[in-house]
């Protein structure tokens, strides 16, 4: 009768309900609110579900995320920035790098929006954290998920910052639509924001075959930490606009890139456990990004407006919100801003260009970062 009731005392024992804290059913809560926002509300699904479910199973099972659990090894490739660099490969098959080649101006729009990234980068000191923690929540700024888990893996965050990073920086790419008109109908005039641009010209076949070439040549030679980040998206591009691997082309843009976004979703879910995430260094994150987004949004308008002037009305400075690297969210927002005051006016192929320089701004900046600290 005794071993009968140790069986159920140990299953009893063995139950989510006898280990839990009141802190684990606050991340499953949270968990579901995540859920929510992407499935009901549209907010970047593709990247919000799996994150909010591999949030909501390592709060009920902590262990799937330990060491022998199924997640750990999804995550090792967090840490191993091997997922990050893939994602990028995905990125630039998919990515047409045409508005950026027809206006080299933008590379200066999309430098100009990676203010906000230094600025976060001195606040975080002030705010008590060190140098590489301060590098690695800084890059939230640039609304770009995969660099900042690159970074915070390179620089050792993987068992402290990483989850709140990655969860903070996916959060404000879903939320590009929600932070940045505010922002931009605040620093701009109605007639700035009606603001006609002309057409791109049309870009060659060998200038998008070279671009790729000569960015990786230069800006690799330049930062050697960049090369990760830039040579896998540099390679997708050229993937894509060689036109010979085709078949390499759609694996990189659709199976590989679904299969990378499964696995380091949820991994980055599964990283936010209550002990990790329930503290007060995940409010100063958030705060820290929110500020690094928003003046990285603000630079790249004011970036705009003085280009609007120097160029006597010939560019709109919406487009400079489009230099945060959130492709092509950021960009279809600049469009959205300027259709509201003029609805005959369309600015997204402007507004690409920027943006695709963003991708690669934020993967300077994370290069610099790698380069000051000797990672």
């Amino acid at each position: 009768m005794s071993s009968f009731a140790d069986v159920f005392k140990n299953l009893a024992l063995q139950t989510g309900f006898a280990t839990l804290t009141w802190k684990h059913y606050v991340m499953i809560l949270i968990a579901c609110v995540f859920m929510y926002l992407a499935i009901v509300k549209g907010f970047e699904p593709l990247l919000l579900v799996p994150i909010s479910f591999g949030m909501f199973l390592v709060n009920m099972f902590p262990d799937i995320i330990a060491d022998g659990g199924l997640l750990h090894y999804f995550y090792l490739l967090d840490e191993w920035s091997i997922l990050p660099s893939l994602i990028f490969m995905g990125v630039g098959a998919m990515t047409d790098f045409g508005p950026l080649i027809a206006n080299p101006k933008s590379f200066l729009l999309g430098a100009a929006a990676q203010f906000g990234i230094y600025a976060a980068y001195f606040l975080a000191f002030l705010m008590g954290f060190n140098g590489k923690e301060a590098a690695a929540i800084s890059i939230i700024g640039g609304a770009d998920g995969p660099t900042s888990i690159f970074l915070a893996g390179k620089l050792g965050m993987g068992g402290t910052l990483m989850g709140p990073i990655a969860v903070a920086a996916y959060s404000y790419m879903s939320l590009v639509p929600v932070i940045q008109p505010p922002i931009m109908k605040l620093l701009t005039t109605e007639k700035e924001r009606k603001v006609k641009m002309a057409q791109l010209r049309p870009v060659s076949k060998m200038e998008k075959i070279l671009f790729p070439i000569i960015v990786t040549l230069v800006v690799v030679l330049i930062l050697p930490t960049t090369a990760p980040l830039v040579g896998m998206l540099m390679l997708g591009n050229l993937f894509r606009e060689s036109g010979v691997v085709k078949q390499l082309t759609e694996t990189a843009s659709n199976a590989m890139m679904y299969i990378v976004v499964i696995l380091l979703g949820t991994s980055v879910g599964a990283s936010t456990s209550a002990e990790a995430f329930l503290k007060m260094s995940t409010l100063k994150i958030v705060a820290l990004g929110l500020i690094a987004f928003a003046f990285g949004t603000a630079a790249g308008v004011l970036f705009g407006k003085l280009m609007c002037k120097v160029t006597h009305g010939k560019v709109n400075p919406l487009i400079g919100s489009a230099g945060v690297s959130a492709v092509p969210m950021a960009a279809r927002v600049s469009q959205k801003v300027g259709a509201e005051a003029d609805p005959t006016n369309f600015l997204l192929m402007n507004a690409m260009g920027p943006n695709v320089a963003g991708v690669i701004g934020t993967a300077v900046a994370a290069g610099t970062f790698l380069a000051i600290f000797g990672v």
